[in-house]
C-alpha cells in the first residue's frame, strides 16, 4: 500500500524522489530487517505484557539509543540530556517492579523489540545524514524490502491460510473496510513522521517524543482496557518516566536556544 501511494504521488507530482536503486536497497536492507524484527517481537510480547507496561518498557529505547549513539561516534551528550534519559529509564524499572502480571517471556520479547527499534532508528538517522535520503525515499525502500520478511513471518507462524480466509469473509463488511483503511492510513502517517523526525532531528529525539506520546496511551490503557492491576509503583514509575521525557524536551530546547545567538553572532562576524 505504501509503495503504491508513493509511486502514485511521484506520477502525479506530489512527491519527489530518485528511482529505485539496487545499491541503495542493499544499504537499507538492515534497516528493513531491524524494522520488521521490531514489529514481530513487539506483537509477540503483547501476549504476556499488558498495554501500559509494554509502552513503559518501550520507553527504555531513549537510553539504548543514547548508548548506541555514543559508541557510533556521535560524541557525549550534555549532562542534562544524559540525566533526563537515565530518569526516563529509571521510571520504567520502578513501574515494572509494581507489575503483578510480570511475564518473563513477554518482558524478554519487549526488550528484544527495544534493541531492534534502536538499531533501525540509528540506521535511519545515518542514512538520512550520509546518503541524503528523504523520509519518503526511506519509506519507499522499506516498504519494498519488507515484503519478503513479512511474507516469511506470515507463513512461518501459520497465519497465511487463516488470514486470507478471514479477510475474504470480512470483505463485505463496510465497518471492517473502513477500519482497515484507517489503520493503513495511520500506519503510513506514523512511519512518515517517525522517519522525518529521525532525519531532521535525531534518533534520540524521536524516541523521547514517543515517550511523551506514550503518556496518553498508558493512561488510556489503564482506564479503558481493564483487567490491569494498578500498583503505587506503577503510577510512581510512569510519573518519573514522563518527567524524564519532559526534562529532555526542555534540555534540547535550551540547547537550541543557546545555539541561536551564537549562530547570529557568527553570521554578523562573517558579514563584517
Amino acid at each position: 500500500m505504501t509503495t503504491l501511494l508513493i509511486r502514485f504521488g511521484r506520477v502525479m507530482g506530489f512527491t519527489k524522489g530518485r528511482e529505485f536503486n539496487v545499491d541503495t536497497a542493499k544499504k537499507l536492507l538492515l534497516v528493513s530487517l531491524f524494522y520488521n524484527a521490531n514489529v514481530a517481537f513487539a506483537l509477540a510480547s503483547l501476549k504476556g505484557v499488558n498495554i501500559p507496561m509494554y509502552i513503559a518498557i518501550k520507553r527504555l529505547t531513549p537510553l539504548t539509543v543514547l548508548i548506541a549513539g555514543f559508541f557510533s561516534g556521535k560524541g557525549r551528550p550534555s549532562t542534562q540530556v544524559t540525566l533526563s534519559v537515565v530518569l526516563t529509564a529509571a521510571g520504567v524499572i520502578i513501574a515494572a517492579l509494581g507489575d503483578f502480571s510480570f511475564d518473563l517471556l513477554g518482558y524478554s520479547m519487549a526488550l528484544i523489540s527495544v534493541f531492534f527499534q534502536t538499531m533501525y532508528l540509528v540506521l535511519v538517522e545515518k542514512s538520512g545524514a550520509e546518503d541524503g535520503l528523504s523520509s519518503v525515499e526511506i519509506m519507499f525502500y522499506n516498504s519494498i524490502l519488507s515484503l519478503p520478511f513479512l511474507l516469511f513471518l506470515i507463513i512461518a507462524t501459520g497465519e497465511f491460510p487463516d488470514s486470507v480466509s478471514i479477510l475474504y469473509a470480512k470483505s463485505t463488511s463496510f465497518s471492517f473496510l473502513v477500519l482497515l483503511l484507517l489503520s493503513m492510513v495511520m500506519s503510513i502517517a506514523l512511519n512518515y513522521t517517525m522517519f522525518l523526525c529521525t532525519i531532521v532531528n535525531s534518533a534520540l529525539t524521536t524516541t523521547i517524543v514517543g515517550v511523551l506520546k506514550g503518556v496518553v496511551s498508558t493512561t488510556l490503557g489503564f482506564v479503558l482496557l481493564g483487567g490491569v492491576q494498578i500498583h503505587g509503583l506503577n503510577v510512581t514509575g510512569l510519573v518519573i518516566n514522563t518527567a524524564g521525557g519532559v526534562w529532555y524536551s526542555f534540555a534540547k530546547y535550551m540547547q537550541k536556544k543557546n545555539k541561536l545567538p551564537k549562530l547570529m553572532t557568527d553570521v554578523e562576524t562573517h558579514r563584517k
